[in-house]
């Protein structure tokens, strides 16, 4: 049976990952509607590919190259925030939310309130406004299908059991390029070093995320609303062969774990297929190859993301979208060689610290409570 399908971020990393798969079956889906931030020419040659009904530009200023692009093919083009609104609520049987950043929070909530199947890859959308957001999934009736390989793991992990029977989740984490550096390293650490994962393939942000710990704190922000076991059942562990990639521990004490090559195409074709599998092409695990599996506490100390991250979970309200919005902030100056590595972290903290406001209680709560944030965290640079 074919099944419509809608990808939000059709350029990146997931949305290349999520094409590929549908590209291996083609006669199984139908593509309504492909988004990019601004990279045209790919968004054209992926919609005249795919065949599709509405392909959007959220820059809007750059509609006119998308729309020569596509000229004399039936495909309509539209441009900017409420063009990619349009597009989550096109009506497709699954949506994959994966526009970085606050960017994609609109998007997200708009397929979320059409009640369809979300597969969501845009962490921001449940740490900024995970409150918002899971009181409109359940009262839109909508599926949220987790595509981030950890959660994806844990949702894998939890099928056919009760949560309540549940004592630990806990996410693994690579540790990163500088897992092993010490302090002093880590203070000269330039972003071409910092970009440089050594198990995935990413964008810069993520990239950098993953050297600083940040990406974790974020998922387990992500997690705390997607599995609600309480915060105190979560924990983070450092793996770095990247082979584990969650793992749920119950109360008779027995431990699921999934595992899985370093490859996003698992996880999405899990979000894709659900509730049955699709093959993809990834190779089979080779454990005997690999030799070994370690784990390592994490080192707080050097990399203090996770605390802020646990900590903004436990205060909750708008604490976890301050603290997304300052870490977006911080990252793209060390990117931009404004700031160092190590102060990162302690930018993100000093905007914690500084600003408090109410709990949001809508998406526009939300998006104020991020702007302020940001705008914090911009002047804080300007007086260190």
């Amino acid at each position: 049976m074919t099944r419509s399908i809608t990808v939000l971020g059709a350029t990146g990393s997931i949305g290349a990952s999520t094409l590929d798969l549908i590209r291996r079956d083609r006669d199984a889906w139908r593509v309504i509607a492909l988004t990019a931030n601004g990279n045209v020419p790919e968004l054209a040659r992926l919609a005249r590919e795919f065949a599709v009904e509405l392909a959007v530009v959220a820059d809007e200023g750059k509609l006119p190259a998308l729309r020569e692009a596509l000229a004399g093919t039936a495909i309509e083009t539209a441009g900017g925030c409420a063009a990619l609104e349009e597009a989550a609520a096109r009506g497709a049987d699954i949506t994959v939310a994966a526009i970085v950043g606050c960017a994609g929070l609109a998007p997200t909530m708009a397929a979320i309130e059409r009640g369809g199947i979300v597969a969501l890859a845009n962490k921001e959308a449940l740490v900024s406004a995970g409150d918002v957001m899971t009181a409109a999934v359940a009262h839109h009736g909508a599926t949220l299908l987790p595509i981030d390989s950890e959660h994806n793991a844990i949702f894998q992990c939890l099928q056919g059991n009760d949560p309540r029977h549940v004592r630990w989740i806990t996410l693994t984490a690579s540790g990163g390029p500088f897992l092993d550096w010490s302090w002093e390293r880590l203070c000269a650490a330039t972003p071409a070093e910092a970009v440089r994962h050594p198990n995935w393939d990413m964008g810069a942000k993520i990239s950098v995320d993953s050297a600083t710990m940040f990406n974790k704190g974020l998922e387990l922000i992500e997690a705390h609303y997607l599995f609600p076991v309480g915060l105190d059942h979560l924990r983070i562990i450092v793996h770095p062969q990247s082979i584990v990639h969650s793992m749920v521990e119950y109360r008779d004490g027995s431990t699921l774990a999934q595992l899985g090559p370093s490859d996003m195409r698992v996880p999405i074709a899990s979000a894709l297929a659900w509730p049955a599998r699709m093959d993809t092409p990834c190779a089979p695990l080779d454990l005997a190859g690999i030799g070994e599996l370690t784990f390592r506490k994490p080192d707080e100390d050097r990399f203090p993301a996770t605390r802020l991250a646990r900590e903004a979970a436990r205060a909750g309200g708008a604490a976890p979208a301050v603290l997304n919005a300052a870490n977006e902030v911080a990252v793209a100056a060390f990117l931009a060689g404004q700031i160092s590595f190590t102060r990162i972290a302690a930018q993100v903290e000093d905007v914690l610290t500084g600003f408090a406001p109410p709990p949001p209680a809508s998406l526009s709560d939300v998006l104020a409570v991020d702007g302020e944030a940001r705008a914090r965290a911009r002047l804080l640079m300007e007086t260190v």
